[in-house]
């Protein structure tokens, strides 16, 4: 066991429009890389928990304390975080909690404590908070406090995946924070256009606020059908996306039957993959 190197590699899957599948495509190039003998951890980060349930922790989500909102918001809780991360049968997971619906809450507090000049004013708010103190901050900001988390880790993981919720707030700017890299997925309509382009604005604030640079590593194109609609959006997502990656996965039945047996498509009979502005073939990214 070492602790984790520059080598490990984190990746943010992430759109605030919610109903693009990320889980089920993060579960899924989760398993893709374990296929390909790469050491991956799970992080949900994802207050409802879908990939946590989708994985078969249900137990994990409903665990008393200490739990992954403790190793965020605690720096005396991070020691626990080896003792949190489950061996799934194709990765380790680091699980959601119930108690991650107070995270935004928590982590509120925590950056206004970061951006108070003077310390009565810090301790007054760390009054209102749940764990967090104002020594637990390093910056005029708490958008590092998920990756102070995930650096506790004793383990050197060729990948650490994080699920990031649908929504814009503290916990998915963390998640952005913890990784600088990220992968969008989005459906191929209309709507989805604009949720991309307020995401870029996302990632602009987010850049300046703290000084990091964000790499949108590749976008997933996810649910396509065959209609007019669906190839328009492809090609804005092409457009979008002129110096990375774009894959296509068609709408299937085989994700979902996936998802339900608590494993990746590549646990199942006639494995599928994605394929740069393609569709899903045979094969591929679970070989």
């Amino acid at each position: 066991m070492t602790s984790q190197t520059t080598q490990t590699s984190r990746i943010c899957f992430f759109n605030q429009k919610g109903g693009t599948g990320k889980t089920t495509v993060a579960i899924n190039v989760a398993g893709a890389l374990s296929k390909r003998d790469r050491d991956v951890l799970f992080v949900d980060v994802d207050p409802q928990g879908n990939a946590t349930e989708g994985l078969g922790l249900l137990k994990e989500y409903d665990a008393q304390p200490p739990t992954i909102f403790d190793v965020i918001t605690d720096r005396e809780a991070r020691r626990s975080v080896n003792g949190l991360i489950v061996e799934h049968k194709e990765f380790d997971v680091l699980p959601a909690n119930v108690d991650l619906l107070n995270i935004e809450y928590e982590l509120t507090i925590a950056d206004l404590m970061g951006r108070m000049g003077n310390a009565e004013a810090q301790n007054t708010l760390a009054d209102f908070a749940i764990n967090v103190a104002p020594s637990d901050l390093e910056n005029r900001h708490a958008k590092g406090m998920l990756s102070k988390a995930l650096d506790a880790i004793n383990y050197e993981y060729d990948y650490i995946l994080i699920d990031a919720p649908p929504f814009f707030g503290e916990i998915s700017d963390n998640a952005l924070y913890a990784s600088r890299n990220v992968l969008i997925p989005s459906l191929t309509e209309s709507t989805s256009q604009r949720a991309i382009e307020l995401l870029f604005d996302q990632f602009d604030g987010l850049e300046q606020e703290t000084g990091i640079t964000i790499h949108d590593i590749g976008a997933i194109a996810n649910r396509v059908e065959s209609t007019k609609e669906a190839e328009k959006m492809k090609d804005w997502l092409a457009t979008a996306f002129p110096d990375v990656p774009v894959w296509n996965i068609r709408k299937r039945v085989a994700l979902q039957r996936a998802y339900a047996a608590g494993v990746s498509i590549c646990q199942r009979p006639h494995p599928t993959s994605l394929t740069q502005r393609g569709s899903l073939v045979e094969g591929g990214a679970c070989q």
